[in-house]
C-alpha cells in the first residue's frame, strides 16, 4: 500500500513516542520497544485484512496503543470494574496524546476527529469503521498475544474472556482469525467459547 508523505510523518513520530516504552519485547531475534512491535503489527494486519482501508483508519490502528504504559493496569482495582476504568482510562490517554501529533503533520480537524471517535472504540457494530479496528484488534491478540496470555489464566476464565472478544468481531474476522496459525491448546479454547 503506498502511503502518504504525511502518514508516513504521522507513523515515524507516532513509532518515535512508543520508542520510549520501557517494557520490551523479543521477536524475531529483535528486541523491539513493546508498543512499537504492537504498532507495526496492527499497520500489517490491517494491510493485509483491509488493504483498501483510508488514511485515517491507517493512523488509528498505528496509534491505538500509543503511550500505554505511562497508565499502569495496577493503578486501578484489580477487578472487572478497575479493569473497565482502566480501559476507558487508555482510550482517553491514547486521543490526548495522539491528537497533537496529528495536528503537527497538518492533518485537518475531521482527519483528527475520526481517528479520535476510532481510538475511544465509538458505536461498535453500528459503525463499520469501529467494527473494523476492533477485528484487527483481536486478530493481533490472537496471533500474537492469546498463546502466553492463555498459560497465565485459568480455561474457564480464558473461555469468558475469548466469549467476550468473540462477541466484539465480526463474522468475517471469525472467519480469517481461524485461519491463524495457532497452538491446538488455543484453538480449543476459541472452539469452547465459540459454543
Amino acid at each position: 500500500m503506498q502511503k502518504s508523505e504525511k502518514l508516513q510523518k504521522a507513523f515515524a513520530k507516532f513509532d518515535a513516542y512508543n520508542a520510549t516504552d520501557p517494557n520490551t519485547e523479543e521477536f524475531e531475534g529483535k528486541t523491539y520497544a513493546k508498543e512499537v512491535l504492537y504498532a507495526e503489527r496492527m499497520t500489517k494486519k490491517l494491510n493485509d485484512y483491509a488493504p483498501e482501508a483510508p488514511e485515517y483508519m491507517q493512523l488509528a490502528v498505528r496509534c491505538q496503543h500509543i503511550g500505554r504504559w505511562e497508565i499502569a493496569r495496577n493503578s486501578y482495582p484489580m477487578d472487572r470494574a478497575g479493569y473497565l476504568m482502566w480501559r476507558s482510562q487508555l482510550k482517553l490517554h491514547h486521543t490526548k496524546i495522539a491528537g497533537p501529533i496529528l495536528k503537527d503533520c497538518s492533518y485537518d480537524e475531521e482527519t483528527i476527529s475520526k481517528v479520535k471517535a476510532l481510538l475511544l472504540k465509538k458505536q461498535l457494530h453500528q459503525n463499520p469503521d469501529t467494527q473494523l479496528i476492533e477485528d484487527v484488534i483481536c486478530l493481533v491478540f490472537v496471533e500474537y498475544y492469546l498463546d502466553d496470555f492463555a498459560k497465565q489464566h485459568s480455561e474457564e476464565k480464558m473461555v469468558d474472556i475469548l466469549q467476550k472478544t468473540l462477541k466484539k468481531i465480526s463474522p468475517h474476522g471469525i472467519e480469517e482469525a481461524l485461519k491463524i496459525n495457532m497452538t491446538a491448546h488455543v484453538k480449543e479454547l476459541i472452539l469452547k467459547a465459540a459454543a
